[in-house]
């Protein structure tokens, strides 16, 4: 088959899939695994968080919508002149990739309009089914069930290992800043399977609005997770003096204990494989009593209490990586894991 892939997950799953010799596009943000980089990009984002604030971005956002345009720039002449087989897009987040919407129209001129599938996974349990689908319409459905399985294994064996918490500590994650933006769709599910607890309002699967401050004051969390979309941890680092500055930061139980953790957003954002790694890296955070050697280098900064400044402008120096490297190896957890 000739695929093109307009969704970074659904490049992910492929590469999963072993069908990455059949992938003849991709879009800006497929970056992983690296030999996605040497794949034709067809689609490319016009806003680049990596280089902008979120203020910044959204008021961006904000004048593109406005105007009728749309976020992505999507190579039709391309599209319809190598008329791939199959194409995946999505239709859950406008900002996050091209929508589905778009990419129907730019192929209906091909005389033989290839097979859009759209994915939007809103659990995780709906994630696993999304791989089964891609391998139904690629003719791989026994890879793709082999995937799925040994993706729930590893499911399990973090739900086994949450049963036996003495607790369930209230968690909280912020997937946006300015404006606030609760991580919602498979990251409220990762957090409740994690062994977290969640306010009422933020069940699995809800949607990622947006917030208030005041939502994260009365959620009082004792563990925050500042996971934001589209972001790396150096920008998220920018973005922590904007939470600092808010009135009754200091007052948050996680705040008060160090318990603030930035994250990188590549295994978070992405419903593909590497959401299990998410879901026990989110377990570690949140157990870390119950869970050891699930948080890869680089991906995890903590609050560091003794670090912290008064300055606001300087708060981000006081996140520091996580677990510490001089630490690793050393926790005593159950032999099982």
């Amino acid at each position: 088959m000739r695929i093109c892939s307009l969704l970074p997950s659904g490049t992910e799953i492929l590469f999963a899939l072993g069908l990455q010799d059949q992938i003849i596009g991709v879009t800006d943000l497929c970056d992983y695994p690296p030999e996605a980089a040497t794949i034709r990009v067809v689609c490319r984002s016009r806003i680049d968080p990596s280089v902008m604030s979120s203020e910044e971005v959204e008021a961006e956002m904000h004048r593109i919508l406005s105007s009728g345009e749309s976020p992505y720039e999507l190579d039709v002449d391309w599209l319809q002149a190598a008329a791939p087989d199959l194409v995946i897009t999505q239709d859950l987040c406008y900002f996050c990739e091209i929508d589905a919407g778009t990419v129907q129209r730019a192929v209906e001129p091909i005389p033989a309009p290839p097979t859009v599938l759209n994915l939007n996974p809103r659990t995780l349990d709906e994630i696993l089914d999304s791989f089964l689908e891609v391998g139904a319409a690629c003719a791989v459905p026994g890879p793709a069930r082999l995937l799925v399985s040994d993706l729930k294994a590893r499911i399990d064996a973090v739900a086994r290992q949450v049963n036996g918490a003495r607790f369930r500590p209230a968690v909280f994650s912020v997937e946006g800043v300015n404006p606030l933006v609760i991580g919602g769709h498979w990251v409220t599910d990762l957090l409740a399977r994690a062994g977290g607890r969640l306010p009422e309002r933020f069940v699995p699967g809800c949607p990622a609005e947006r917030i208030l401050w005041e939502d994260i004051l009365a959620a009082r969390p004792e563990k925050l997770y500042i996971d934001l979309c589209s972001s790396d941890l150096s920008r998220s680092v920018r973005e922590i003096p904007w939470l600092a500055a808010q009135s009754g930061w200091s007052d948050l139980p996680a705040v008060r204990s160090g318990e603030v953790y930035l994250i990188d957003h590549s295994t978070l954002s992405r419903p593909g494989p590497r959401v299990v790694d998410g879901l026990e890296l989110l377990a570690q955070l949140t157990h870390p009593d119950l869970f050891e050697g699930h948080i890869p280098p680089d991906t995890v900064l903590k609050l560091d209490l003794n670090a912290a400044h008064s300055d606001l402008d300087l708060i981000g120096d006081a996140f520091k990586p996580w677990p510490d490297p001089a630490s690793i190896g050393t926790h005593p957890v159950a032999a099982a894991i």
